[in-house]
């Protein structure tokens, strides 16, 4: 007989009760890192299909196609993705620092319509306290090298062995995951859908839009047309409200300089080709790799920015859409349960 006090009961719920203090120290103590091991996953459903297709069908050596996977992602997405953060901060930083040209365009809308709204002093401290909360969620490499190289050493650490140990690691994913088989097959497909549509379909958009509006600021002869196509770039993943909040402020400009032709172009191209652009892409898109709420969109970017920084744009609406494709799953899987409950107690004992 044992001496031990608890009952079996007693003694699953506290072991499960263990698990997840345990857990949530171990996340608690990762913090920001966490982000690492998100991209890692995304990463990792992004570029299975080239996976598959080189090391299952045409038998390359797994490890070499693992590691040509992580050089493509670090020169075509990681490096590039850093440079486009660092331009947008070191440009932030120049226009709060400089305000005389955001006073030239405030003084020129005064003069149009004869009403004083602002001050340097209000303006100065407006960009300041704006730089402040963009340089929590744009941090550059010059203050915090070592958590980017912290971050993106675990993200490539973590997919180079997801790849090359492939096997054990779906196979860890069906072993503890509390689903049934065909539960996983079909969350595996949404997750695989989810990415597909947060990641590559609102990227895809993301750049046309950001490719347009850069074009289009540059034609019709806006100043430093390059930063804000790039910013429209990152701000175009906010449903809605994304690239006009670049291109109707720059046909203001131009409207209040007095270049009414250069104003009224910007806003023609901005409503009738880029805002059009987008709508077209994204049915099109949702046709091919699946279709997300843009109020879910637009929650998940809210959620996700605060959360993760400027990667929140991605992994928000992420998180937030698997949260309920996993409530669909529970609510079936509950009445699945329901069901053969049923029919088990209509069976003669």
């Amino acid at each position: 007989m044992s001496d031990n006090i608890y009952s079996n009961r007693q003694q699953s719920i506290l072991l499960i009760a263990s698990l997840l203090v345990l857990a949530g120290l171990i996340l608690f103590g990762l913090g920001s890192y966490i982000t690492g091991f998100l991209g890692a996953g995304i990463l990792f459903v992004v570029f299975r299909p080239w996976f598959k297709a080189l090391v299952h069908q045409r038998g390359w050596n797994r490890y070499i196609v693992s590691i040509g996977l992580l050089v493509f992602a670090l020169v075509v997405i990681i490096l590039p993705f850093t440079g486009l953060i660092l331009m947008i901060v070191n440009r932030i930083t120049y226009y709060a620092q400089d305000t005389s040209q955001i006073m030239a365009v405030l003084h020129s809308i005064e003069r149009k319509t004869g009403y004083t709204f602002t001050n340097e002093q209000n303006v100065r401290s407006l960009l300041q306290q704006s730089v402040a909360w963009l340089s929590q969620r744009l941090p550059s490499l010059a203050s915090s090298l070592l958590h980017f190289v912290v971050i993106i050493g675990l993200m490539l650490f973590t997919l180079y062995f997801m790849y090359t140990q492939e096997g054990t690691f779906l196979k860890g994913l069906r072993r503890y995951l509390p689903f049934r088989d065909g539960t996983i097959e079909e969350l595996g497909e949404s997750l695989k859908n989810i990415v597909n549509t947060n990641v590559l379909g609102q990227a895809l958009i993301s750049l046309v839009q950001a490719l347009l509006t850069g074009l289009t600021l540059w034609i019709f002869q806006v100043p430093d047309a390059l930063f804000w196509g790039t910013l429209s770039f990152f701000l175009a993943f906010v449903p809605v409200l994304g690239t006009p909040l670049v291109w109707a402020p720059a046909a203001i400009l131009k409207l209040t300089q007095g270049a009414t032709t250069q104003g009224v172009g910007i806003l023609l191209v901005g409503l009738i080709v880029i805002m059009n652009i987008d709508n077209l892409l994204r049915i099109v898109l949702a046709r091919r790799i699946g279709d997300i709420h843009p109020l879910v969109t637009l929650a998940g970017v809210v959620l996700g920015v605060n959360i993760f920084g400027i990667l929140g744009l991605v992994l928000g609406p992420l998180l937030l859409s698997y949260f309920i494709v996993l409530i669909k799953v529970f609510e079936r899987e509950n009445r699945l349960h329901d069901i053969l409950k049923a029919k088990s107690s209509e069976l003669p004992s």
